[in-house]
């Protein structure tokens, strides 16, 4: 009973985040037959900003959300003040983002290292990205209390419509209007509003339990929720951390090109993440009702079967991807760039090593999030998304060049693992 209604929560939010994902893709084959590989660079260059802004709205939605289970799971009558926060919270911090789109795009354009071409080619992108700001951070409010609420089917379809409404107005804005980067960037900008469109379906049904309050955000309920939720913070964090910096790197081993073959790599990694971040926030309400009500077996049996599956589906990816480099890497290369291909192919079969262990990685971090131990959940996500990656990045790539950058991911969640396996050991969790 307990593993089936596990099921009921992890499968539909793989799929829902493996739908955002395969929005990313399609987006990125969209730029890159509009714009080739200039397009592809600027598209890279901005991917630092879009993580920065799915960190805040990870960290305070599913923080929010699993303090919002904790504390209904003991009973309290003050467990939705939480949903009130975040919302509020959000809207608050995406003020000064707004006002970076509207004011400076091109200041930060060139601060994430374009040049004036790639400036050119970005400018209208990052500014629409930064002015959607608000519907970005307010959905994932929105997503993840409707999957705590014990909708995750109502939180699925939201975000798998929403990402087909991405990818159909993506070719409607870019192709058929001429809109080109601008238009992906408003397409990929109005789709939360359809995600939080289709979640209202549950807070006007007679199920929802959860109520919006007009009160200021309370200071501490928000600091609990953020730590709660700091582990996504900076699971999605990490993805910008690691895209500046290998972008820095490999600009200087080999230019622009280089930058638009870690593109691709990177956006294909995107689908593997998606499905490793959909098993750990899946796991969450459960795991953290069974830490809430006191019981040990199953907040246990939980992460184990959560683990078991992402080691299954982490194998059947790196299993695809190793056989299928070059089919996979073409269809981004629009426009059959040799030296672009030269770099991604055996590129990507190096990187995509690191799913294996990343794959138990970010499971994890999402469990220890979900019961309460902020602490060790940081600790892990910080060494793993910003210390070892970074470390292992310029050590390795001065060492062994591109390869090195390669590499390095891999290596840093080998020895995150490592890591993590000696402190759930030593903690008993």
């Amino acid at each position: 009973m307990l593993i089936q209604r596990l099921r009921g929560y992890i499968f539909p939010n793989i799929f829902a985040m493996v739908g955002t994902s395969l929005y990313i893709l399609v987006d990125t084959y969209f730029i890159s037959a509009y714009a080739g590989t200039n397009g592809m660079t600027a598209l890279n260059l901005v991917l630092p900003v879009y993580s920065t802004i799915f960190a805040i709205g990870s960290m305070l939605g599913n923080g929010s959300a699993t303090a919002y289970s904790l504390t209904k799971a003991a009973a309290s009558k003050n467990a939705d003040m939480y949903f009130s926060g975040a919302v509020l919270v959000d809207l608050m911090l995406s003020i000064p983002l707004v006002l970076i789109g509207l004011l400076c795009p091109e200041q930060v354009m060139m601060l994430l290292g374009a040049d004036r071409v790639i400036v050119e080619t970005g400018r209208d992108y990052i500014s629409i990205v930064l002015l959607c700001t608000p519907f970005f951070l307010v959905n994932y409010a929105f997503t993840s209390f409707v999957r705590n609420d014990g909708a995750p089917n109502v939180a699925m379809a939201a975000t798998i419509i929403s990402s087909v409404f991405n990818i159909v107005f993506d070719y409607v804005l870019i192709f058929m209007l001429d809109m080109g980067m601008a238009g992906a960037a408003l397409a990929t900008g109005l789709s939360p509003v359809v995600s939080m469109g289709i979640t209202m379906v549950h807070f006007l049904s007679k199920k929802n339990t959860i109520r919006f309050r007009f009160m200021l955000p309370k200071f501490n309920k928000i600091i609990w929720a953020g730590r709660l939720g700091i582990g996504y913070f900076i699971g999605e964090v990490a993805c910008g951390v690691t895209g500046f910096v290998f972008n820095t790197i490999l600009l200087g081993l080999h230019g622009n090109v280089a930058v638009a073959a870690y593109g691709i790599v990177s956006n294909i990694s995107v689908v593997g993440m998606a499905v490793f971040s959909g098993i750990s926030q899946g796991l969450q309400p459960m795991a953290s009702e069974a830490q809430g009500v006191g019981n040990i077996a199953d907040r246990k049996a939980i992460c184990k079967y959560a683990l078991k599956v992402g080691l299954v589906i982490s194998a059947a990816i790196v299993g695809t991807i190793l056989c299928f480099a070059n089919q996979i890497v073409s269809i981004f290369n629009s426009e059959q760039d040799m030296e672009m291909a030269a770099l991604a192919v055996p590129n990507l079969q190096l990187y995509i090593l690191g799913f294996l262990p990343s794959s138990a990685n970010i499971i994890l971090c999402g469990y220890l999030g979900a019961i309460g131990r902020d602490r060790i959940c940081a600790f892990l996500s910080v060494f793993r998304g910003v210390i070892a990656i970074t470390a292992f990045a310029f050590v390795l790539s001065g060492l062994f060049g591109i390869f090195g950058v390669w590499i390095a991911y891999p290596s840093a969640e080998l020895l995150t693992l490592l890591i993590a396996v000696i402190c759930m050991i030593r903690t008993g969790l």
